[in-house]
């Protein structure tokens, strides 16, 4: 199932985005704080601390303005691999347009089959396939 982005959704992920990467910052920073930990940094680690509490709030209040997107599992898999996940349209659509030129071959493979089988039946059986055409409206019966 697929969402369309409206401005609102737009502006909301943006805005989720933003306060995902404030909180992957201060995670950061919180770990080279607690790498080198010193006593005199208790507080700058206490309001560093509080921060990602804030932020972890702020994370859980935009998440009801995003519900309504869905997001292709595949598209974490891309993530996961290291790959851009905006490939991920990309591929689907060569993979769309390779299924579908597959797809026309076989069509047009059993059009040529139905074509030839119509002919040898034509050949074989040609009053049973007047009497057939004249049915499916093609042409009148000749005998």
């Amino acid at each position: 199932m697929w969402t369309v982005l409206t401005p609102k959704m737009s502006t909301a992920l943006e805005n989720l985005e933003s306060q995902l990467e404030m909180f992957i910052e201060n995670i950061r920073q919180i770990t080279i704080i607690v790498s080198d930990f010193q006593p005199q940094g208790q507080n700058v680690l206490n309001q560093k601390i509080q921060t990602i509490v804030t932020g972890l709030q702020e994370i859980d209040r935009l998440k009801s303005q995003v519900q309504d997107v869905h997001v292709p599992l595949e598209v974490f898999d891309y993530i996961d691999e290291g790959k851009n996940p905006q490939l991920y349209t990309k591929d689907c659509m060569e993979k769309a347009m390779n299924k579908n030129e597959a797809v026309k071959g076989k069509i047009d493979a059993y059009r040529r089959f139905r074509a030839h089988l119509l002919v040898e039946l034509t050949n074989v059986f040609p009053v049973e396939m007047s009497k057939f055409r004249h049915l499916r409206g093609d042409e009148r019966p000749t005998s």
